[in-house]
């Protein structure tokens, strides 16, 4: 996985994290589930790449 792909998806679950918990501050359930759907997101793209390193490695 290149430094950029891993940078990318960090900052997209930390948005994640971001919009979770203002969601929860402001009791808004649609932005807190967006900002969870964004962290699983992240998250799948990051378990992607390590299998594709796996592989090449």
């Amino acid at each position: 996985m290149g430094l950029d792909d891993k940078f990318d998806n960090k900052s997209e679950e930390l948005k994640g994290k971001a919009k979770e918990a203002t969601g929860k501050a402001t009791d808004d359930e649609k932005l807190e589930a967006e900002g969870k759907g964004d962290q699983t997101g992240a998250n799948l793209k990051q378990a992607g790449e390590k299998i594709k390193d796996a592989f090449k490695g």
